[in-house]
C-alpha cells in the first residue's frame, strides 16, 4: 500500500504555493502563524500526505531563508514584491570593473624581498660592501668576549690562598 501512495500523483499544488495562498487568504496584516496556515491548507486542499506538518515546517523554513516570507513575532508575512532584496551578512563585494583596454603582457614575476639600492655608476668599486669606520675611542665595538674559566686549585694559588680547605657547615666556633 505504501508503494501505491508513492506512485500516486498528488492532488494538491506544491507547498510554497499553498503557503502563499493561505497567507493571502487569511489576510491578517500582522501575518499568520503556522497553525492557522496549516488549518487553512487542510480545509482548502484535498489529498495531503500523512507528514503534512513536517513538510509545512520545512517549506516555511526554506521560504523564510530564501526571502520569500518574512518572520515576525511567530507570524509569517508575504514579502512585498517592490521591496529591495534582502542583503546577506558582511560587507558586499566590490563591483568588478570591465575595462575595454587590452591586457598588458605579463612580465617575469617580481623577485622577493626589498629591491637593492641604486648604485652610483661614477663611484669607484669597493672590495667590501661596507667600509670600516674607525671609532674615536679606540676600543673595538660590541661586547667583549668572556674570559676563560680557570680550575679551582689554580685560581686559589693565583689568588694567594693556601692551606687546608674549610670544613662544611656551621659558621661558629666550637668549644
Amino acid at each position: 500500500m505504501a508503494a501505491e501512495e508513492v506512485n500516486k500523483p498528488s492532488s494538491h499544488p506544491p507547498y510554497p504555493e499553498m503557503i502563499q495562498a493561505a497567507i493571502a487568504g487569511l489576510g491578517d496584516e500582522n501575518g499568520s502563524n503556522k497553525s492557522a496556515i496549516s488549518k487553512y491548507i487542510e480545509g482548502a486542499f484535498v489529498g495531503l500526505p500523512s507528514d503534512h506538518s513536517v513538510q509545512l515546517t520545512d517549506s516555511l523554513i526554506k521560504m523564510k531563508e530564501s526571502g520569500e516570507l518574512m518572520h515576525s513575532k511567530n507570524n509569517y508575512l508575504l514579502r512585498d514584491p517592490n521591496a529591495p532584496p534582502k542583503r546577506g551578512r558582511g560587507r558586499p563585494p566590490k563591483p568588478k570593473l570591465q575595462s575595454s583596454l587590452p591586457e598588458a603582457p605579463a612580465g617575469p614575476p617580481r623577485p622577493r624581498g626589498r629591491p637593492p639600492k641604486a648604485r652610483d655608476p661614477l663611484a669607484p668599486p669597493s672590495s667590501s660592501p661596507r667600509p670600516k669606520v674607525a671609532s674615536g675611542s679606540g676600543k673595538p665595538r660590541g661586547r667583549p668576549p668572556k674570559k676563560a674559566k680557570i680550575d679551582g686549585a689554580v685560581a686559589a694559588e693565583a689568588a694567594g690562598v693556601t692551606g687546608a680547605p674549610r670544613p662544611r657547615g656551621g659558621g661558629g666556633l666550637r668549644r
